[in-house]
């Protein structure tokens, strides 16, 4: 579980298990990093952290030497990549994509020219960690799109083709409702859900791409490797640290 293999390993479409954090907790992120997951995704998007505080968290976990920091960004916004990615994250996440013309955008704010649009000066901890010289920069991080819109789907296959993209993740949650549920997990849709990742899976395999998935739990995660994908996120500290939480309690109280 050495970071520095993390892009190659997720190119080389192996499998990966992730964790997820939407706090904005580097005390965590380090705890969380020493477990052993082959990288700790912080969450830009939903989480409570802003792009002043990624260098700290990608600091966090890369103190544990264990885990690969993966940023998702809230937008296809090329600053915001180019933030993430001068935190230190080996990889962004980025959410809300519909178009290969919106994958391409990411994908060339993940490479320095004449390959992409990232700013040669900015590399701040990430030369720490990946050098400075733009080709070993570019080969040393990940463009992860995400698949979670009806337009998104409608467009897998374009998006698959578009040069630079190195994964598509997908946000099962948002997928359910462009599938017609109205929540993750809605019995009415589940059967749609399981046809749509299997297309996904198959997509990303054609286009030699990694395949990853947000999971509620362990157990699903290992469901959803089983089924193809190549790598998978757990949850999240928040809901976790809800869950012991009430588990505690409850224990406590004789389960009142």
């Amino acid at each position: 579980m050495n970071p520095d293999d993390f892009v190659n390993r997720l190119r080389r479409r192996e499998q990966l298990v992730g964790y997820w954090m939407s706090c904005d907790n580097p005390i965590g992120a380090e705890r969380v990093a020493g477990v052993g997951y082959d990288y700790v995704g912080v969450d830009g998007q939903h989480g409570v952290t802003d792009p002043s505080r990624w260098p700290v968290l990608m600091m966090a976990v890369d103190a544990m030497r264990r885990s690969a920091g993966v940023v998702r960004v809230p937008s296809v916004d090329p600053i915001l990549i180019g933030a993430a990615l001068d935190a230190g994250a080996r990889a962004v996440i980025v959410p809300m994509v519909e178009t290969a013309e919106e994958a391409l955008v990411a994908a060339r704010a993940c490479r320095h020219w004449p390959r992409g649009t990232r700013s040669l000066a900015g590399p701040v901890r990430a030369e720490l960690r990946m050098g400075s010289v733009p080709a070993e920069l570019d080969e040393a991080v990940a463009c992860i799109v995400m698949i979670e819109t009806a337009a998104a789907y409608r467009n897998l296959g374009a998006i698959c083709a578009v040069p630079g993209v190195d994964a598509v993740y997908v946000g099962p949650a948002d997928l359910t409702v462009a599938l017609g549920g109205r929540y993750f997990g809605d019995p009415a849709v589940d059967a749609d859900l399981g046809a749509a990742l299997k297309e996904i899976v198959a997509a990303a395999a054609a286009g030699g791409l990694a395949a990853g998935i947000h999971c509620p739990d362990g157990a699903t995660a290992a469901t959803r490797l089983a089924d193809g994908f190549t790598f998978a996120t757990v949850s999240s500290d928040i809901t976790h640290l809800q869950e012991a939480a009430a588990g505690h309690l409850s224990a406590v109280r004789g389960g009142s």
